[in-house]
């Protein structure tokens, strides 16, 4: 019986061990989104109810990782990446710029080698004014670049790393497995969006790197949190691609890819085309510099793979 209560128990830490903590995280966190989902498509075009579905969804993922730190994990909230100090405010607006400077990037390279046409400009089909909509985006894509980064990055890498770490296996190398293991759960979570392939699966497995690599440098969530925020706006919102399959239904811009999908990303959207994969690797390099010069130190964050 004792045998059977380790599985679950860890007798040391006197908690649940981490995978069933991940498990249950888990198993929450997309009850949540679906219902997330179902709340807003039930608003069609009425602004306001839409933003409150949002502002419900922020704060129900906020409840629900405040509560699994405080009850299940046995840690403070802001160990989990929330720590409000200078530097994470100087990170969030780093993550911000790099988005922007990445994803225009990305667009002014593919204009430059005749991939993609510019066809108009602002339109929205989403039955709202276009600022409008433009800001009900800006409100999503913040509110779901701070949950999912709660959940993807900082609750799951946190907890798979303190799974891995004991005995034989290090910190770095726990830290490390469990990047490859959460930017994988990442990647397969994509696996139902719209045109996803094998190699679409592949790439956006690589940018779960990319969007782990600060976190795991600096144990906090200010520079992950800005990037994917602007990532995700710029690319939908401003030049118009498609992000993960699906087509923006507003946009700053209207455009017609028409370069080779290997490259480009095609239908999908250019995070899974090779020229997106460049410009992620350009912009692990500049979070790299970032980190070192605001920090004056480089390197894994060991406390991810130990209690605080």
């Amino acid at each position: 019986m004792k045998t059977i209560a380790n599985i679950f128990w860890n007798t040391d830490q006197n908690r649940l061990r981490a995978g069933w903590r991940f498990l249950i995280y888990l198993i929450l966190f997309f009850a949540l989104t679906i219902g997330k989902d179902v709340l807003v498509s039930s608003f069609n075009a009425t602004p306001l109810p839409k933003a409150l579905a949002y502002l419900i969804y922020l704060a129900s993922g906020l409840v629900l990782t405040w509560w699994m730190a405080r009850f299940i994990d046995r840690r403070l909230f802001i160990d989990l990446g929330f720590n409000f100090d200078r530097n994470w405010w100087l990170d969030l607006g780093f993550g911000l710029a790099l988005g922007v400077f990445l994803m225009t990037g990305i667009f002014l390279s593919m204009k430059m080698a005749g991939w993609l046409l510019i066809t108009g400009s602002a339109s929205t089909n989403s039955g709202l004014s276009i600022s409008m909509a433009f800001l009900l985006q800006v409100l999503m894509f913040t509110v779901i670049s701070i949950n999912e980064e709660m959940a993807f990055r900082a609750y799951q890498l946190k907890n798979i790393a303190e799974g891995f770490a004991g005995g034989r296996i290090g910190p770095r190398s726990a830290i490390l497995f469990a990047l490859l293991f959460s930017s994988a759960i990442f990647g397969l979570g994509h696996m139902a969006n719209g045109h996803a392939t094998v190699f679409s699966v592949i790439t956006t497995i690589i940018a779960g790197l990319a969007l782990c690599l600060p976190y795991m440098l600096t144990g906090e969530l200010g520079i992950s949190i800005g990037l994917h925020l602007t990532w995700n706006l710029f690319e939908a919102n401003v030049f118009g691609f498609s992000v993960s399959g699906s087509a923006p239904a507003t946009h700053l811009l209207s455009i017609e890819v028409i370069g080779p999908a290997a490259w480009t990303g095609g239908v999908y959207g250019p995070e899974v085309g090779l020229i997106g994969l460049v410009w992620a690797l350009i912009g692990c390099g500049l979070t790299i510099l970032w980190v070192k010069w605001l920090r004056k130190k480089t390197g894994l964050h060991l406390p991810l793979a130990g209690r605080l």
